[in-house]
């Protein structure tokens, strides 16, 4: 650990991405489901404020988590969709207050596949699985083929209504994690086998994401360094991803870990210890000159500078930390410095942490973080709720696509 009092000063580096972009420090708010759209898929004011105080409390970038290209493979009917039936004045609204202050705002670029909300959606991944606890077909050599224009559709939506940036979700056991995986490919074509082919088509959607983006455009990306599941993605195979996106034009790896597999442990999940996958990222760091950033377990300032400063990482990931405190990183920049308090629950039921932190979102949206305290069974109820509603509108809004 360093010992030096001014050695917060490695997060006040701008990194220059290799289109030539500026991100004006080390501190990244990563991405979350903040399930803050309204049902049919545009921002709400709740979401425009969240990443407006986040811009706001100092970041350099913010990443909205799970936003769609297409509305019939969500992970959750609180995501955003970028598509011809976006209300486009929410959208510039949402980047015009956010990206503010030197700050960027991208958003996630997701699809579900296999990990597709079931009310709202008929799962696909690489491979038909029939397992307990998740069911889904296997997508068409043309599905597969589609892939790379939806994604660079996507992009450029973005492009156009003023994110300054995209993030290709490739990570959490969602579609593109899926087709890395060994758990969820079992595919025997172009497109399985060994991790060169597993990859393939993600190497194929970022070519069609910077040639409709254009090159000075930051384009990020997500992936695992591991699904924590026996028989997923290895390390070494994660190596070889990320040596395979040296050879892009990729502008951040974002190193990340976990799936929402049934019963595997989530990134969310980490060692309360310190930061997770930070060995692999130091790995990661002797095979490309990309940029990295890593998301995971980051609760402390000096476990920030640490990362930075050893090398390892150019950027660092803050998701429930910046729950707690919207103006964390601007607390993180400044010499007195001070850490967030998190909170201590007796009883922990499936998923209710995961409530508890999406409902406080919704409070910090609000501006009302001060009155939200509930406790996880409540988080649980209204959480879901909300969603059960949302379903609905989801369900009237796309059910043409579903003809």
């Amino acid at each position: 650990m360093l010992k030096d009092s001014n050695s917060f000063h490695v997060l006040q580096k701008p990194l220059e991405l290799p289109c030539g972009k500026v991100l004006k420090n080390r501190l990244a708010k990563s991405p979350m489901s903040d399930s803050l759209a309204d049902g049919e898929g545009n921002p709400t004011e709740a979401q425009i404020r969240l990443y407006e105080r986040w811009a706001e409390g100092g970041v350099a970038v913010s990443f909205i988590g799970e936003v769609q290209g297409d509305p019939r493979f969500p992970e959750k009917p609180g995501n955003l969709v970028l598509g011809p039936h976006s209300n486009q004045q929410a959208l510039r609204s949402l980047t015009q207050r956010s990206v503010i202050e030197g700050a960027h705002l991208w958003p996630q670029l997701g699809h579900a596949g296999a990990l597709a909300h079931l009310p709202i959606s008929q799962p696909k991944g690489p491979s038909p699985l029939d397992v307990e606890g998740l069911q889904c077909a296997g997508m068409s050599i043309d599905e597969i083929n589609e892939l790379p224009s939806m994604y660079a559709r996507t992009a450029l939506h973005a492009k156009m209504v003023g994110f300054s940036g995209v993030h290709i979700h490739a990570g959490h056991g969602f579609l593109l994690s899926q087709f890395l995986s060994p758990l969820f490919n079992h595919r025997r074509d172009r497109y399985g086998g060994s991790i060169a082919a597993r990859c393939r088509i993600v190497l194929d959607v970022i070519s069609a994401v910077r040639q409709a983006v254009g090159p000075s455009f930051p384009i990020g990306i997500r992936i695992n360094s591991t699904d924590r599941l026996a028989g997923g993605l290895t390390e070494g195979d994660a190596l070889e991803v990320v040596r395979l996106l040296d050879q892009t034009s990729i502008d951040l790896i974002d190193i990340s870990g976990g799936t929402y597999f049934p019963g595997a442990k989530a990134s969310s999940e980490g060692s309360s210890r310190g930061p997770n996958f930070l060995a692999f990222a130091r790995l990661a760091r002797g095979v490309t000159k990309v940029p990295l950033m890593l998301t995971g377990g980051f609760k402390r300032r000096d476990q920030a500078i640490d990362a930075i400063a050893s090398g390892a990482v150019d950027i660092v990931g803050v998701a429930r930390a910046m729950v707690l405190n919207p103006r964390l990183a601007n607390t993180w920049l400044s010499k007195g410095g001070g850490d967030p308090d998190f909170p201590k629950f007796e009883f922990t039921p499936p998923g209710g942490i995961t409530a508890w932190y999406t409902m406080r979102l919704t409070a910090l949206g609000e501006d009302r973080e001060n009155l939200c305290n509930m406790d996880l069974p409540s988080a649980i109820r209204e959480y879901e709720a909300r969603d059960a509603q949302r379903c609905l509108k989801w369900q009237k809004k796309f059910a043409h696509l579903y003809a």
